[in-house]
């Protein structure tokens, strides 16, 4: 049997270590990336010795350049562009390196990987790129998040048409409020039908991921018809509602 191997980025907690936990009891070999060297240690030492991890943070050239080369060298069938980070406030009293490397990492590092993975994508091998249901409104409080998580699955929704011809499948997955050690605090306003586990998010987006057919996917019921609002209602409406 074929080894199939997967790099997960912001592997170290959430949906990331979801990701490579599932993808490793179903048979791939792992790579794990992160920043935080000890929680990719203790993580690729429970997956087991055909797994691998690799520090870095990807809103540095040093740390970014580091992933990319290791992309370049090592083939891979599925890259999980994971990392991303959402600062809560009012932008003007967010200072600005660290919105600027906030933009990095949910834009910048999600580019250049993809294209690095893209370049030597053989048929068969997939690009997942982890957006959000907040890609589809505008959000006070969250501006560059959601501005650059709507960047994100446009991104992917092109790319997904792109990569077609060359059976090459991409796909922009869309989680809402996730039950994750950073969004803990974030979440206690959130209705309970919105919230997801970080397990249950990669099954979904697994199950997608074998039928092929989605370039977007946002898990569970009440989020897709949030997704679905957010399209459909005024801007000024979801502001107002988002704003509280």
């Amino acid at each position: 049997m074929t080894t199939r191997h997967a790099l997960v980025t912001g592997a170290g907690t959430g949906i990331g270590r979801a990701f490579a936990r599932r993808l490793a009891a179903e048979g791939w070999t792992v790579t794990a990336v992160g920043r935080d060297q000890e929680r990719l240690r203790a993580l690729t030492d429970e997956l087991g010795p055909r797994h691998r991890h690799l520090a870095a943070d990807l809103t540095t050239p040093d740390g970014l350049a580091r992933i990319t080369e290791d992309l370049a060298r090592h083939h891979v069938n599925l890259l999980i562009n994971n990392a991303g980070v959402a600062h809560h406030g009012l932008f003007h009293r967010t200072p600005a390196p660290e919105a600027v490397a906030a933009l990095r990492l949910n834009c910048e590092a999600v580019v250049t990987l993809a294209h690095t993975f893209l370049t030597q994508a053989r048929d068969g091998d997939a690009l997942i790129n982890i957006s959000s249901t907040l890609g589809y409104a505008p959000t006070p409080g969250l501006a560059v998040y959601s501005a650059g998580k709507a960047f994100v699955t446009t991104f992917s929704e092109a790319l997904w048409h792109e990569q077609r011809p060359r059976g090459v499948h991409v796909m922009a997955l869309c989680p809402g409020p996730t039950a994750t050690e950073s969004a803990a605090r974030h979440n206690q306003d959130v209705p309970a039908a919105l919230i997801r586990t970080p397990e249950a998010v990669v099954t979904t987006a697994l199950r997608a991921l074998d039928r092929r057919t989605r370039h977007t996917v946002v898990p569970g019921p009440a989020n897709s018809l949030f997704a679905l609002a957010a399209r459909l209602l005024p801007r000024r409406l979801i502001l107002a509602a988002l704003s509280r």
